[in-house]
Formats: C-alpha cells, structure tokens, sequence
C-alpha cells in the first residue's frame, strides 16, 4: 500500500498547468476550522501556496494561518517551560545523588526540550523543504477534479471515507487511504465510475521488509524488521496518481472530502526491491477521460488505467 507520497502541495500548479479553477471556499473552510481548535493535519507546503496572497481570499486564509502558528507557538513555548523546568529538577537531584529514576528524567526532559525547540524553529522557517509536500493518511493534499467540464483543484483528506459510510469506517477500515484495483466494483463501487480525481506527485513511499529490500533471506536467528523505501520514476517526472474520491456529508457535521490513490499489481522493480502494490500514473491525454467517467462504461475506465505510464521506479531505503 501507498502509505505516504511526495505531491503537489501548491495548489497554483494545477490553476497553472491545468488552468483549473480553485475551490477557495473549501480551503478557507478547512483553514478555520483547524485555526479554531479542530485538529486537521496539514502540509506545510499547502499553507506556503498562501504566503504570498494576492486576493483577499487568500489574504484571509494566510491570517488564519498566523492565527494557528501564533497559537502553536505559545503552546509549544509553554511545554518548553515546563520540559525546562523538569530538566532543572532532575539535574538538582543529580547533583545530590545519582539516580536510575533522576537519569531518565533527566534524558527524557532533554530530548523533550529539544523537540520543542526544533517545533519553534520549524514553525516560522521560510526556505522550502522537499518534506514539505510529503503526505500521509489523514493529511490534506490538493487534487484535481472535474465539475461542470470545469477542471478544479480542492483540498481533499488522503484517506476516502465512501459517501455511504458511517464516519466510523475510518477505524474499521484503515487502509481506506488505498483503493485496490481488483476492488474497486466492490468496496469502491460507489466511487469507481463516478467520482475520479488526480493527484500530481513526484515519487510515493512504503514499508517493507528490510531483508527483502536489500534483496536477500532472512539470516539465522534475524527477526523481520521494517524498512522505509522511496519509489522515483527515472528519469525524474510528474505522475498523476489515479484516484477516487468522496463527498461524505451528514447532517450535523462538517463534510467530509477525501480521496485514495488506486495501487494494482507491481512493476517488476518495485516486486523486487520488496512491495506488492503500486500506484498508477495515468497518461496525460487520458484526463479527461478519467475526470469525467461513465458509470455504464467501466471498460472505458479500465482502459485508462491499463494504458498507464510505464516509468522505471527507482527505490531508496529512507529513515523511518
């Protein structure tokens, strides 16, 4: 499964490459929303495409962005107080007599006051990272859809909630960030063929086995241990990761937008190096026809994800 990917986290590249038009109210909404407390995960690099506003919509969303870091920082300055505070007493007590209970509070208050610093430094940094733009479940991303015969770009949550599920699937079905290919007339039924979508991104990431990474047998008496691999096209390219996507509202609650990538069977490489599913990049020229599907033409759909790009994925073990 497709745990994580690098995507366009920029919501200009699709008004530009795409001349698609930008759905501002659900950004805004989605904005607010974690500017007033809820906990909403998202990327760094989606609040950046607002550094710069040059509507007053934008302006609007950049203040609450402020609003959340300003709040952020006087959360995290208080956690560094009291990690500072605790390290003070632990290394009083060490000073009197060595303990195993002082020791650890000591290491603890330590890599705590650390972290928080790090936070504080990240929170305010103005150059760009290529983490910026890394999702995982349960965080926003961009993604393209069509509406109207209008291209449009609106922030969706990477992992697809079905319209006709009760919120809870999120718990009982925890892989929904995913959408299997040989599933998808049945536990997608009522998105395959009716709401498709694209995401842009550069390369996508999974666990796997760590011998089976590097390309060998277990050793005697080596337990399973899990690795984190990147997968890039070669040469470096731009993919549209086929999606699904849903539009979940009930009454009383916030709808709910949210997508999963469509993985099927892997490239000979990407078997190789240790992973049994993959995403699909589909061809360009075959966006529209993805964007708009037919419900009485699946075969059409089918088509457009048979007739993929074929990239060759380059794999390298990262740092869980």
């Amino acid at each position: 499964m497709c745990y994580s990917a690098q995507v366009w986290s920029d919501y200009r590249r699709y008004v530009r490459d795409f001349r698609a038009k930008v759905g501002i109210k659900e950004f805004f909404d989605l904005f607010f929303r974690r500017a007033s407390g809820e906990k909403l995960l998202l990327s760094r690099g989606m609040e950046m495409a607002f550094a710069d506003p040059q509507t007053d919509e934008e302006r609007a969303i950049w203040d609450l962005i402020v609003k959340y870091r300003t709040a952020e920082a006087t959360r995290i300055e208080q956690e560094l107080f009291e990690q500072r505070t605790r390290l003070s007493k632990a290394e009083r007590k060490l000073a009197v007599k060595e303990t195993k209970l002082a020791l650890n509070e000591q290491r603890v208050a330590t890599n705590k006051v650390e972290a928080a610093l790090g936070k504080l430094a990240n929170l305010w940094r103005t150059e760009e990272r290529e983490s910026d733009s890394r999702i995982f479940p349960d965080w926003y991303a961009p993604v393209l859809v069509m509406e109207d015969g209008q291209m449009v770009v609106k922030p969706m949550r990477y992992r697809c909630r079905p319209a006709r599920a009760p919120a809870f699937y999120d718990v009982k079905y925890p892989g929904t960030f995913n959408a299997r290919r040989d599933n998808l007339e049945g536990f997608w039924r009522g998105e395959f063929g009716q709401t498709h979508a694209v995401v842009l991104g550069q390369s996508f990431f999974e666990n796997v086995p760590l011998h089976k990474a590097e390309g060998r047998e277990l050793r005697d008496g080596e337990e399973v241990q899990n690795t984190v691999i990147q997968f890039r096209p070669q040469p470096t390219q731009d993919m549209l990761f086929a999606c699904v996507f849903s539009h979940w509202q009930r009454e009383g609650e916030d709808d709910l937008l949210s997508f999963a990538l469509i993985t099927d069977e892997p490239p000979p490489e990407v078997a190789a190096a240790g992973h049994d599913r993959c995403v699909i990049p589909i061809k360009r020229e075959n966006l529209a026809t993805w964007l708009s599907p037919d419900r009485g033409d699946l075969a059409a759909q089918y088509a457009v994800l048979d007739d993929r790009e074929r990239p060759f994925y380059q794999h390298f073990l990262m740092a869980a």
